[in-house]
């Protein structure tokens, strides 16, 4: 008599054989009753408008003039039309992607740095620990909008208290975001004030992980305090140095909120127009939804290549280390 798992291919009555395992039909409709919500959620929120967007990218669709026509390949073309010139990246599309590059390259370093810095420093046993940890988390938790009202005050060339600082010490005063020179470095600092604690939260908890074993065995053997950080603490860190890097990218390429707020219109000369800014201008200020389509899709591709570039290189080094 043949037992009844030496044919594992034939599912029994009332069962169902999914990826190669068995689940009883009832949990198989529970199971769907469950998903079916979500995933028609995910359906109409994201993969429809998704397909609506690629689908307009390939139009001349205005909304001012009501009129949309396929135009292939045209979107995209205008818009990288002279990459390889320099007036390309003085003006338009070209511009807001320098700018955002710009602006990414320095927000990520300075607020991965000044993150892990701070959260080693927080590590250890300082005076009013938990009293710093709450003050650098809680602009953090300060609406975008309302935080970046204040610093435009801080930033008035007039009555803004930065300036009386400058001043109060002889030096000369700003312009800040009033200046094509110093807006973009203006908004990069309140950018950091309003989003290093998030990371130093990150960074104090993949510290607090490292068994205290680690740490007394580098001690034993006469480690300094940047040897102990350099050999075993900042490579047990590498997932959450990952996740940082990872997110700081997604979230440096897509901000909006505090340059439209601080600095509408791109600010002086568009020295802080973002290609987010670029496509909002096009969408709903020009009405060219179809070229919005296209630089919205192209702003993707960039974020999407720049994440797997990143992801390659984090598994390859922990192989290495491996």
């Amino acid at each position: 008599m043949k037992k009844k798992d030496e044919h594992p291919e034939k599912a029994g009555s009332g069962k169902v054989r999914l990826f190669g395992k068995e689940y009883h039909t009832k949990e198989m409709l529970v199971g769907l009753l469950f998903i079916v919500p979500t995933v028609a959620f995910l359906i109409f929120t994201f993969v429809i408008p998704v397909i609506d967007v690629i689908e307009l990218s390939f139009t001349n669709f205005s909304m001012s003039a009501g009129t949309m026509k396929n135009v292939g390949m045209d979107n995209y073309k205008d818009l990288l039309e002279g990459f390889f010139t320099a007036e390309y990246w003085e003006d338009g599309f070209g511009q807001s992607l320098r700018n955002t590059v710009v602006y990414s390259l320095l927000k990520l370093t300075l607020d991965t740095g000044l993150a892990l810095f701070l959260a080693v420093q927080l590590d250890k046993n300082v005076p009013l620990k938990r009293f710093l940890r709450s003050t650098f988390f809680a602009p953090v938790v300060v609406p975008m909008v309302a935080s970046s009202l204040i610093w435009i005050w801080f930033y008035d060339p007039n009555v803004g208290p930065l300036n009386q600082i400058l001043q109060f010490l002889g030096l000369p005063a700003s312009k800040w975001l009033y200046h094509e020179s110093t807006s973009m470095l203006s908004i990069l600092i309140f950018s950091l004030w309003k989003g290093v604690g998030y990371n130093i939260i990150l960074f104090l908890a993949g510290l607090q992980n490292i068994s205290d074993s680690y740490v007394e065995a580098a001690r034993l053997d006469g480690a300094s305090d940047w040897q102990l950080f350099w050999k075993i603490k900042f490579p047990l860190l590498r997932p959450i140095t990952s996740f940082v890097i990872m997110m700081g990218i997604i979230n440096s390429f897509k901000v909006f909120a505090e340059f439209n707020v601080m600095t509408p219109d791109g600010g002086p000369l568009g020295s802080t127009k973002l290609i987010v800014s670029y496509i909002y201008e096009l969408a709903f200020t020009r009405g060219r939804m179809g070229r919005a389509s296209a630089a919205a899709l192209i702003l993707f591709v960039i974020i999407f290549v720049l994440t797997q570039i990143q992801s390659f290189i984090n598994a390859k080094k922990t192989i290495d280390v491996e």
